[in-house]
């Protein structure tokens, strides 16, 4: 393949089907299509749903390959990574693309022709520092291993915050440039309604003890206004146990989802670890004033613009949602200033952040990239 200094034409990309990844991959690929790029999915993990499907069949052009290989974050995963690995060289031969674009990490050193690109969205070693205070355990070596042999290989990795990017550079001995492209969400999803209604709302994976629900549920019954959650609870990597203080909404499609968040005065989201927080934009962009936990990803994104507290302090949760609650002209205040904050994440920044990393990627250039292998786009 020729070097050029034109955007690409094909965009092979990875994808798993489980939670922000899949959000992710789909308003990029619409983004790129926009822009005259075709994207081919790979997807890895659990099977496509119906929402995912009609996800898919909204951008033209996008070309799904399925698959159910584990993830490398999933429990005795290496020969399905060794496997998948293999699926996608046979994949690159097919598509032909001028750029890799993997979601995960292991198979940054899988031989492909085509550059390679990660984006990291999160990763077990940083997850595990924030959430239960320490380094990850014996088990987690050969993660460690498989992941940094990745990203070594990699011609760029980008991260969708500094934090994020720090932590990777941090847990993991690679010497790939890294750039900080910040997550995008399409505007026309997400919209305030005329009026706001007096309940607090809460979204994404129940189950991940980083999201720190539980802590909301814990005060739930103590703050005046019921408190809605949506999303899985229950996971064989962990389980929120309901206790009916809080109503559980299950999963909901991104219409029903947006219809919620449209009407929620307050989104919550006392958060041990998120790497970004799309359900935080998207609560942002319906116009809900923002209870976040004050770590320093979501202090990068919304400082000026949310109410932080203390993830571990229950008692300060309840009181900046009971705060909010009672003042009304704060809460309407901080609501504006999150959606004017999530207005400037468009889908098309974001793929323009890509199409200029995979520029770079193209012509091996280093220079797009400050001192220290870190670059903002």
């Amino acid at each position: 393949m020729s070097v050029s200094t034109k955007h690409p034409e094909k965009v092979l990309m990875t994808a798993d089907t489980v939670g922000g990844v899949w959000t992710f991959s789909i308003e990029l690929a619409a983004a790129l299509e926009k822009k005259g790029v075709q994207v081919f999915l790979a997807t890895m993990g659990a099977p496509i749903n119906r929402q995912q499907l009609a996800d898919t069949k909204n951008i033209p052009g996008l070309e799904v390959f399925e698959s159910g290989f584990r993830l490398e974050w999933m429990r005795d995963p290496w020969e399905n990574v060794r496997l998948a690995g293999e699926w996608l060289l046979r994949l690159e031969d097919y598509v032909r693309p001028d750029i890799i674009h993997l979601n995960g990490y292991s198979h940054g050193c899988v031989p492909f022709k085509a550059p390679a690109v990660i984006t990291a969205h999160s990763c077990v070693l940083s997850w595990w520092e924030a959430v239960k205070g320490g380094p990850a355990p014996e088990e987690w070596d050969r993660y460690r291993q498989e992941v940094e042999k990745g990203l070594a290989g990699a011609r760029a990795v980008a991260a969708p915050t500094r934090a994020m990017l720090d932590a990777v550079y941090k847990f993991y001995n690679f010497s790939a440039p890294g750039c900080v492209i910040p997550n995008g969400r399409d505007e026309r999803l997400f919209m305030p309604a005329g009026k706001k209604e007096e309940f607090i709302f809460t979204a994404g994976r129940l189950w991940d003890e980083a999201k720190n629900i539980a802590a909301l549920q814990s005060v739930a019954g103590n703050l005046g206004w019921p408190v809605y959650a949506a999303g899985q609870a229950y996971h064989s990597s962990g389980t929120l146990v309901a206790d009916g203080s809080m109503k559980m909404l299950g999963l909901l499609s991104t219409r029903e989802l947006a219809s919620w968040l449209s009407r929620a005065s307050i989104f919550a989201l006392p958060a041990l670890y998120e790497p970004f927080g799309l359900t935080a934009l998207e609560a942002g962009l319906s116009g809900a004033a923002l209870v976040l936990g004050d770590i320093p990803s979501l202090k990068e994104i919304w400082d000026g613009a949310a109410l932080f507290v203390d993830p571990r302090d229950t008692v300060a949760l309840k009181n900046a949602i009971s705060l909010l609650i009672k003042d009304s002209v704060l809460r309407q205040k901080l609501a504006l200033r999150a959606r004017e904050r999530a207005l400037s994440y468009t889908t098309s920044r974001m793929a323009d952040g890509y199409l200029s990393l995979y520029k770079a990627a193209l012509e091996d250039r280093a220079t797009g990239f400050e001192e220290g292998h870190r670059c903002a786009l």
